[in-house]
């Protein structure tokens, strides 16, 4: 049995897509791998792998024990994908960017959820031999379709219109993730109900604050912010939307359109290269507010296209499977052991 050490402080901070991988890997392997792998989490025993899911100052020292096995990290952020994400003093940023890639040149294998991350961390001088892609996945027992009256039910306690056309939004309340337009849109449809699911999980420190937050403290009519939303009722805000949509600028792999995926939610999301590697077929896209602007008005007044689109995120979900993805990890750290030996 292979002993895996986690490192992981991703769930201390609600409402981040870090947090939710990290929850659906471990639940991933405790439920499939259970007679295999023997997890451990923040000790410090001996192990055949440690697996580093954060990037903690404590964790980077460990680094540095015996007995710590393979060194895998898991690359969810890149310096370039924080930007528009937090605000930080030029001095500080420096620092902390260099940091962020001392930490992935310290790990003996690093693991990104999207392969078109693979050259940036070549550019930072890291090889590419070094970098496996293995996609993120999450559970069909969190995530699923509901019936029609469950979703009128859901509607009815939320306080939604049952007959609005619903386009829900998923992620931390910055410049990054698109939300000024998702605003726009918002006041250019007063007929759609528009729901971002969502906080400031790093306060004052989040890129776009000051501005954001008079609009979540005060929104167009039509436009609700029910703020960071525990895991186990984000279910319900996916079955009640007609569409998800993600505006973001800059993402890796992002936890909210595999979850739209799982319930069946048609996705539209912005024109961007690194979705065309691992999703192209499964979502509309758009490049700026007026094209997403027609693109969700054609969905409002064409049902056949969302019943479609509805079936394409499933089959996307179809192939991040709980199964598929179990073996390829088991696959993965045996294959490490085997490397030291």
């Amino acid at each position: 049995m292979l002993k895996i050490q986690m490192f992981s402080s991703a769930t201390k901070v609600k409402g981040q897509g870090v947090g939710s991988a990290y929850t659906e890997l471990i639940d991933l392997l405790r439920k499939k791998l259970s007679g295999k792998l023997e997890i451990s989490i923040n000790k410090f025993s001996r192990s055949d792998i440690s697996h580093y899911h954060t990037i903690d100052p404590l964790f980077f020292l460990t680094t540095f024990f015996p007995g710590r096995g393979r060194k895998i990290g898991y690359v969810h952020f890149l310096p370039e994908t924080l930007e528009g994400s937090l605000k930080l003093p030029w001095l500080i940023k420096k620092i902390v960017y260099r940091y962020v890639i001392a930490f992935y040149r310290r790990m003996d294998q690093l693991v990104v959820v999207n392969p078109i991350f693979i050259k940036d961390l070549e550019k930072y001088g890291i090889a590419k031999e070094k970098i496996t892609y293995i996609p993120n996945f999450v559970s069909r027992d969190v995530f699923f379709p509901q019936g029609t009256e469950d979703k009128r039910s859901i509607r009815a306690s939320l306080g939604i219109n049952q007959n609005k056309f619903v386009v829900l939004g998923v992620g931390q309340v910055q410049e990054r993730k698109g939300v000024p337009d998702f605003i726009e849109l918002a006041k250019k449809l007063p007929e759609v109900q528009f729901i971002w699911v969502g906080g400031f999980s790093f306060g004052k420190i989040t890129d776009g604050y000051e501005e954001l937050k008079r609009v979540v403290d005060n929104p167009p009519e039509n436009l609700i912010f029910p703020g960071i939303v525990d895991r186990e009722k984000m279910n319900d805000y996916y079955n009640i939307a007609d569409v998800f949509l993600l505006p973001s600028y800059n993402e890796l792999f992002p936890m909210s359109i595999l979850e739209a995926f799982s319930t069946g939610t048609p996705v539209v999301l912005r024109s961007l290269e690194l979705y065309e590697v691992i999703l192209k077929g499964y979502y509309l896209d758009a490049k700026d507010v007026s094209e997403f602007e027609l693109v969700l008005r054609n969905l409002a007044n064409t049902p056949e296209l969302v019943s479609k689109m509805s079936r394409k995120s499933l089959d996307a979900s179809n192939y991040y499977s709980e199964d598929n993805l179990a073996k390829i990890w088991y696959d993965f750290y045996y294959q490490q052991t085997e490397m030291v030996k």
